[in-house]
C-alpha cells in the first residue's frame, strides 16, 4: 500500500491535469484562460476524493470546467488518471489545503461550487474543521460570483442541519432543500449523478440530504 502511495504521488507530480500546492498560484484569476484555456464557466468540488464525481460531472456538462480540490495526492490520482484515460479535458485538479483556497482564486471567479459528503467532523471541538462552518462559508462567498451557487450532498443528518444554520445565519438564500433528494428530485439531470459511497449510501437504505443556495 505505502509503495502504490509513492508511485501515485510521483506520477500526479507528471500528470498535466493535477497542479500541487504552490503551482496553483499563478493561476489565481485565470484557472479558465491559462489552465483550461477557454472562457467556460468555472465549477469546484470540494474534498472531491478520488475525484469521480467531478469527472462525471464534467462528461455530462463539457460547456463547463470542473477542478476537483483535495488534499490527498494518492486519492487524487484515481479521478486524474480517468480523465486521461478517458481525454476529457475539461476537468483538472488541484492538490491543497481547502483553507488556503483564497490564496488560489480571485474575488468571484467561481461559478459554482459542490462539497459532496464531506466528513461531518461530528465532535465539536473539531467545528473548525467543517467545510461548510462560517470561515469555510465566508471564503466560498468571496471567490464565488454573487450570482454563483453551491450545493452540500451528505448523509449525515446531523451535518446537515449545521450547515442549514450556518446558511442561515449568514443570510445565504436557500433555493432548494431536502432530507430525501432521490424522493424529491430525482429527476433533475445534475443530481443523477453519484459518488461510489453515495451508491454505497443508498443501498443501504440510507437518504440523501441536499441543500442549494447562493451568497
Amino acid at each position: 500500500m505505502a509503495k502504490r502511495k509513492l508511485i501515485r504521488f510521483k506520477e500526479i507530480g507528471e500528470f498535466d491535469n493535477v497542479i500541487e500546492l504552490e503551482a496553483g498560484l499563478p493561476f489565481k484569476g485565470k484557472w479558465a484562460s491559462d489552465f483550461f484555456k477557454n472562457n467556460n464557466p468555472i465549477v469546484l468540488e470540494l474534498a472531491c476524493g478520488k475525484g469521480e464525481y467531478s469527472v462525471n460531472l464534467a462528461k455530462k456538462f463539457p460547456d463547463k470546467n470542473f477542478l476537483g480540490i483535495d488534499y490527498k495526492g494518492n486519492r487524487l490520482w484515481v479521478g486524474a488518471k480517468m480523465a486521461i484515460n478517458e481525454g476529457i479535458k475539461n476537468v483538472g485538479f488541484l492538490r491543497i489545503q481547502i483553507q488556503n483556497v483564497l490564496n488560489y482564486f480571485a474575488q468571484n471567479e467561481i461559478d459554482e461550487i459542490w462539497l459532496t459528503f464531506p466528513d461531518p467532523q461530528a465532535q465539536s471541538p473539531l467545528e473548525r474543521k467543517r467545510l461548510s462552518n462560517s470561515d469555510f462559508l465566508k471564503k466560498y462567498k468571496t471567490i464565488t460570483k454573487p450570482e454563483g451557487i453551491m450545493h452540500l450532498k451528505t448523509d449525515n443528518d446531523g451535518f446537515y442541519a449545521y450547515t442549514l444554520q450556518k446558511v442561515n445565519e449568514l443570510n445565504f438564500n436557500i433555493i432548494i432543500q431536502t432530507n430525501n433528494l432521490y424522493r424529491d428530485f430525482y429527476k433533475d439531470e445534475i443530481l443523477t449523478i453519484k459518488t461510489h459511497y453515495e451508491t454505497l449510501y443508498l443501498k443501504q437504505g440510507k437518504r440523501i440530504n441536499y441543500v442549494k443556495f447562493n451568497f
